[in-house]
This record gives C-alpha cells, structure tokens and sequence, in this order.
C-alpha cells in the first residue's frame, strides 16, 4: 500500500506570493516569533532576486482542519480587517517573505536594525547604473535611504539629498517599491531625461534585466495539506525554523488555545505568580512546559494510556487542559508542602525537577491533600528512592508516566511497590565520590542530614532553625583541608561529602584550619558547651565523637561513611545493594569540579 503524501511541492510567482500575504489569504500561525531581519540581510536577499539566485524554499500550511487551529496573524507590517481568514499559514519563510513584502509592496519604510541591533526606518533602492556594471557586486547597487531619504555625516551636514522623485530620476536610484508597478516610475524618469536617447536605452536594460527577474521569480513552496496531523506539523515547523530560537511545546499549546479565545500565557502568568509566591521558593525554577507536561500525564491517566511525551502534550484540547489545571496548580503546591518536611527549601536544594513534576502530578490525580501518615510516608519513600537511586536523571517520560500510575495505585488501593522503588539502588562505594551539589544524591543527603536534626557546633541549634531566621550556614568540611593536606590526606576523600556537614558561618571561623581536637576545645571553651553536649551535637551530624577528637581521619571517614549510609537505607526503606568499587578515575568529574569553594548548604523559607 502506498504512503499517504501530506504535501505538495510547486511553485508560486514571487510577486503572486506576496500580494496573498498582503491581502492576508497567506499569514503566520501565532507562535511564529517576530521579524528578526536586519538592513544588511534585506539588502543581500533583494540583490540575490535580482540575480534570479535561489533564496530558499517556503513552507506552508494549508487550513480547514479542525483538528489543527492555530491562531494566525498577518506578517509584520500588514493591517488587515480581523475577519479575514488565511487559507494557508507561513511555517518557513516568514523572514524571507516580510522583508520583501514590507520592502516591495507597503510603500513605506521598513523597520529593521543596524549591524549594532538599533532599530532603523529604511527604503531601498537600485541604482541602475552599477546594477547594470559587470565590475559592481549586485549588493553594491542595493542602496539603503534613511526615512526621509537623506544621507548626512556625523555633524549633521547632508552629503546626499534622494528625497524627490526628480533626485531618484536624476541619480539613477530606482525604488524597489516600484518593482510591481514601475510603469509611472518609468515615464516619469524618461521625461526628467527629455527621453534622452541613452537613457531611455539604460532604463530599457535595467527593466530585462533587473526588474523582470522580480516578476518573473518562481519561489518553492512546499504546502502542507491540511489533514496534515497537528503534532507532525509541529515538528516539520521545528526541523525547518531558521529564526534560531527553539520554539516550545507551551507556543504551540498557545496557538492552538488561541483559535479557542483563549490566552495560555495570560493564565500560565496568573498560575505561575501564584506558584512563585515566597512560601513556594522549591517551585521557582519550574517552566510553563513543565506545567503542562503535568496537565498532560493527567490526562492521560484518567484516558490512558499514560504518556507526557511531547506528541502526547500537543494533542491537549482547552477543555482538557481547563479541567485540570487548577488540580496541577494544587499539585505543585502541596509537592512544595510535602519537599518542606523533607528540609527541602528552595529550587537549588532539588535534587531532581523532572521528580517534582511527577510529584505534583500525583498528588493532583489523588485529589484531596495526602493527610494520612501512612500515604505520607508511601509517597516520602517514593520520593527518596527516586532521589538516591538516581533515576530522575534521563529517559525521564517513561518513568514519569509509569510512576504516576503504581504510585497513585499503591496509595489508593495499598498496590504493589512501584518500579522506581523495587529497582532503586545506592551503591555504598558511590558514596565516597560525591563532591559537588550538582549531584542529586549528594543535594539528598544534605537534606537528610537536615531532616534529621544536625545541630550547629556553636550554638547548638538545629541547622534547619538558624536557617529560617537567615543566618549565613554553608556545608563545610569537618577535618579542615588545609590541615588534611598536610598530614597527607587523599583530596578525593577530604573533599568527599563524608567529610562535610552544615555548619554556621561563625564555626567554620573557629574551626579554621585547626585539627577537630583543637577546635572543638576551643568552640566549648567560647560557649560554655560541655563536652557530653558537644558529642551529642556531633552524633547529630552521625560523626563518631571518639574518632573526631582523637583526629583519626580514617576511623572517622570510615564511620561516618557508615552512618550515612545507614540514613540512606532508611530513607528509602530497603537494604543498599553492593556493586564493584569504583575507581576514582571512573567518577563523572563534573562532581569533583570546585575543590576551592563550599557549596551552599539548603536554605529555608
């Protein structure tokens, strides 16, 4: 059986093409971004038509499906009566196409930018005599006017006067505008000239040669049927766009929505203000894209299968997208609520965002806030599985779907562990090599550690506390680097996270470069702590009292090494699994990437 064939290949007469789009049958679909062109771009593209040089196929899409509306609008410049349907929309060549229609066929200036980006009014025009001069470059005759059609130096003195007809005739420069319709242009100039027999005969040649290329120019066009699907249209718009920005899902949703009278942006901009707000600081890296891809898995669940893959988001209608947005705007909140328990406070404390996408959108589909312990704690292993199994990281929408599925089971009905709990592994010797905040178990631990009640050295308040009253705490190291240097201490395991812990400002100044036993007596001399309190602050931060005064760096790491991990294993509720050691040479060393700066510690609301 023979493939379906959703496009037309045919050409279309330059000048045909540009009246439609100025008489608005052609348009844009509203998610096209603006006219982007500058003088020097303009100029190149006029002299290349003139030299009948081919400029670059269009693509279009032609209309009447309903199941592909897109908002449209005119190309800049255009003004056209809103009742006005386009039977096809630009999806390649709308560059192209408003720059030779607002230079050709507006008979005004066009608005475009200097080589410096300012924004400039320009007319342009050929200048017959170099036009017509094999030793001239095509874009040497190209001349671009300012608006009143005046050239003057930097003082201000004018040193070219082109702002009459008889100054055009006279200097030979023809306006492109006239290209179209260069009959009165014509006679005009021929009388200037007395019909002056050489000039006559110069016009004559500059119209064969110059000016029937314009007329004569055939553009490709490639048009797009219009049972073309919605998704395939917006990913050949994708392939094809040369205007060098990436275009969202969340535009093209916007179009669609549009042809329903209805504004995504506006109420993505209420959603967001709202999602922002103080109380919200972990929800303040997330995209309109993320949103809807929540909106999307939604969806899906209630009509499966479910999916929030891209094809999967543009196949969302207005009435869908209405009937769960305010459950995903509630979802979002109360992930925040849930990640605050967990000592995570703000956006660069998440481990993974992908994970807190999934998260909302779980919690929008379970309806009514989780209250219950038991679900809480359901969901609160979930989470940390996902987190130090590291499996937020890639192949994200497949997990997404699956997760929201045995998630929401296992709370609802008491169903069987989901996936990314069964599968999630923390190898014991990874630990070891976690350097940066960049990792997603690294951000988890430090939570964990906060969670779990980890005292200031100095004062003796939990870490969580002083941050909520914004006093500076930053992770630190315990044994300090200096001093781990120069007792010959392995960089890879001073600068691992088992050899740092959140700790005020103020005692990491005590703490200096000074062995522990040196400044933990100095930091209980100072406050007054006595040391049965000081043990018990440092067993808070599950280091071994014994060893840290004793500044035994290898009983230390080696027992500290094994209460994290054992704080790991609880939080996701299940026995670490060991693999084979890992070389320090095979650790991504992204994570090992800024040995000379600490990282922040989580900060609270």
């Amino acid at each position: 059986m023979p493939a379906i064939k959703n496009f037309d290949n045919t050409t279309e007469a330059l000048l045909d093409l540009l009246r439609s789009t100025k008489e608005g049958k052609t348009q844009l679909p509203d998610f096209q971004r603006s006219w982007v062109w500058n003088d020097e771009q303009i100029r190149s593209l006029l002299a290349s038509i003139s030299l009948s040089y081919p400029v670059g196929v269009v693509m279009m899409l032609q209309t009447g499906n309903p199941d592909v509306r897109f908002q449209s609008r005119p190309i800049e410049g255009v003004t056209l009566n809103n009742s006005i349907q386009p039977e096809r929309l630009i999806l390649d060549g709308q560059q192209r196409l408003t720059s030779l229609v607002q230079s050709l066929l507006l008979g005004k200036p066009v608005i475009t930018k200097d080589a410096r980006g300012k924004n400039i009014h320009r007319w342009y025009y050929i200048n017959i005599v170099k036009a017509l001069d094999p030793n001239f470059e095509r874009e040497e005759a190209i001349v671009s006017l300012p608006e009143d059609k005046i050239i003057r130096n930097f003082r201000g003195v004018i040193e070219e006067d082109y702002s009459t007809p008889q100054k055009e005739y006279e200097n030979s420069l023809f306006p492109v505008a006239q290209i179209s319709d260069y009959s009165d242009w014509m006679t005009n100039y021929n009388e200037f000239w007395d019909y002056d027999r050489e000039k006559v005969k110069l016009f004559n040649k500059f119209n064969q040669e110059i000016i029937k290329p314009f007329e004569q120019y055939q553009v490709p066009v490639i048009l797009l049927r219009k049972e073309t699907p919605r998704e395939a249209v917006c990913q050949v718009f994708e392939k094809v766009n040369t205007g060098g920005v990436s275009l969202t899902v969340f535009e093209l949703i916007t179009a669609t929505f549009a042809a329903n009278e209805f504004d995504l942006r506006e109420d993505w901009a209420k959603r967001e203000k709202e999602l922002k707000k103080p109380q919200y600081q972990v929800l303040r890296n997330i995209q309109n894209t993320e949103f809807l891809q929540a909106v999307t898995l939604c969806v899906t669940y209630e009509k499966p299968p479910v999916s929030c893959k891209r094809k999967d988001i543009l196949k969302l209608n207005l009435q869908q997208y209405e009937k769960w947005a305010n459950s995903v705007t509630q979802g979002f909140k109360q992930a925040a609520e849930l990640l605050h328990t967990q000592k995570i406070f703000t956006e660069r404390d998440l481990p993974y965002q992908t994970q807190l996408t999934a998260l909302a959108a779980i919690l929008a589909t379970l309806g009514n806030p989780v209250n219950h312990a038991e679900d809480n704690a359901k969901l609160i292993r979930w989470y940390w599985c996902g987190v130090f199994g590291e499996l937020y990281g890639s192949a994200i929408e497949s997990r997404l779907a699956k997760d929201l599925q045995e998630v929401v089971e296992l709370i609802k009905n008491n169903g069987s562990e989901p996936v990314t709990i069964r599968d999630a592994n923390f190898a014991p010797s990874r630990l070891q090599y976690l350097y940066s905040r960049r990792s997603a178990a690294y951000k988890g631990l430090s939570a964990l550690l906060l969670r779990d009640g980890g005292c200031d050295f100095h004062t003796g308040y939990p870490i969580d506390t002083l941050k909520n009253f914004d006093l500076p705490i930053d992770i630190h190291h315990i044994f300090p680097r200096q001093w781990c240097q120069k007792n010959g201490i392995k960089a890879e395991l001073y600068d691992s996270v088992i050899n740092k812990t959140p700790l005020s400002a103020k005692t990491n100044r005590q703490i200096g470069s000074n062995p522990p036993s040196i400044y933990l007596a100095k930091i209980q001399k100072d406050t007054g702590i006595s040391e049965a309190k000081m043990d018990e602050i440092l067993r808070s931060h599950v280091i071994d009292p014994v060893a840290l005064r004793a500044d035994d760096f290898d009983a230390f790491f080696q027992a500290r090494q094994k209460a994290l991990l054992e704080r790991i294993e609880k939080a996701m509720g299940k026995n670490l699994v060991p693999v084979p050691d890992e070389s320090v040479e095979s650790i991504d060393r992204d994570e090992y990437d800024d040995l000379d700066n600490e990282d922040d510690f989580p900060q609270a609301s």
